[in-house]
C-alpha cells in the first residue's frame, strides 16, 4: 500500500453537526484522517468534542479548528496548520473536501418593514458563507498543492435551489449559486483530475432545518408522503459521500446527486 493510500485526509467545513459530523465519523471508519472546521460556542462545543472522540476511537488522526470558515484570514491560518501537519507526516493532500456550511438569513425578501426584510449585508453574508466560500477554499487548496489528481470536492445543496420555501429566499439563491460554482469548478479543475459535485439531501432533521420557520410542516409532509416512510438522515448522506470518495469513482463531476430515498419535490 502506498503512503498516499495509507494516509488519506478529508477536510470538512461544518464538521461538528449534521451532515458534516456524520460524514466525519463515516470517513474515519473508512480509514480517512479528518481535518474539521466548525464554529461553536461554549454551549455547543461538546458536540464537536464528541465528533473528535469518535474519529479517534476509529483509530484515525484528527485536527479540528473552532473558527469562522468564511473569514479569509482565518482560512489561511487553518491551511497553514494543515500544511504543518502534512509536513510532520512527510507530505500529504486533501483527498476529500466537504463544504457543509449552513449559516444564512431566513428573513423574507419583502416583509412588513425594513427590519423584517433581508438587507444587503445579510444577503451578501448568506451567499459568502453558503456559496462563495467553496470557491475560495478550493482556490487556496489548489494553489497550495493540497488538491490534486483524484481529489474529490463535495458540497451540500438542497431542493431550495430550485423550489420555493417561505423565508428561504436568500438561502435558495445561495444554493443555486453553489450549484453553479460546482459546475464551473468541475470544468476548470477537470484537467487536474479533481472531481467537483453537489449532494442534494432530502429533508433531514438537522439544526439547520430546525432554524427554518416552516420546519415542522416540512417534516410532517415528508413523513406523510415518503415512499420509505421516513426522513433522510445525515448517515444516509454520509454513506453516499464515503462511496463517492473511493479512488475508483473517477467519472462523476459537475453534477447534483440527489440523496432523498426517492421522495422527489417538496410541493409545500
Amino acid at each position: 500500500m502506498s503512503s498516499q493510500q495509507a494516509e488519506r485526509w478529508a477536510l470538512i467545513l461544518g464538521a461538528s453537526s449534521g451532515f458534516g459530523a456524520a460524514t466525519a465519523r463515516a470517513l474515519a471508519r473508512d480509514g480517512v484522517n479528518i481535518f474539521g472546521v466548525h464554529l461553536d460556542t461554549k454551549s455547543t462545543l461538546p458536540r464537536a468534542k464528541a465528533v473528535v472522540a469518535d474519529i479517534e476511537a476509529s483509530g484515525r488522526r484528527t485536527v479540528f479548528f473552532n473558527t469562522n470558515a468564511a473569514d479569509a484570514r482565518k482560512r489561511q491560518r487553518v491551511l497553514d496548520r494543515m500544511a504543518a501537519v502534512f509536513g510532520e507526516t512527510g507530505g500529504g493532500r486533501v483527498d476529500i473536501l466537504l463544504h457543509s456550511l449552513a449559516f444564512g438569513t431566513l428573513l423574507p425578501f419583502v416583509g412588513e418593514s425594513t427590519e423584517e426584510s433581508v438587507g444587503e449585508a445579510q444577503m451578501d453574508m448568506t451567499f459568502r458563507v453558503m456559496a462563495h466560500s467553496l470557491v475560495y477554499w478550493v482556490q487556496d487548496l489548489v494553489w497550495r498543492g493540497m488538491l490534486g489528481q483524484g481529489s474529490k470536492v463535495l458540497s451540500m445543496t438542497s431542493s431550495g435551489s430550485h423550489e420555493v420555501i417561505p423565508t428561504y429566499g436568500a438561502v435558495s439563491g445561495a444554493k443555486a449559486a453553489l450549484e453553479s460554482h460546482t459546475r464551473q469548478l468541475a470544468m476548470e479543475l477537470g484537467p487536474k483530475g479533481i472531481q467537483v459535485n453537489c449532494i442534494e439531501a432530502g429533508v433531514t432533521d438537522t439544526p439547520a432545518l430546525r432554524a427554518i420557520p416552516v420546519a415542522e410542516e416540512l417534516i410532517e409532509q415528508v413523513l406523510a408522503r415518503h415512499p420509505r416512510g421516513r426522513m433522510t438522515t445525515p448517515e444516509d448522506v454520509a454513506k453516499v459521500i464515503v462511496a463517492l470518495s473511493q479512488p475508483e469513482i473517477d467519472w462523476i463531476s459537475g453534477t447534483v446527486i440527489v440523496v432523498d430515498g426517492g421522495y422527489g419535490p417538496l410541493g409545500l
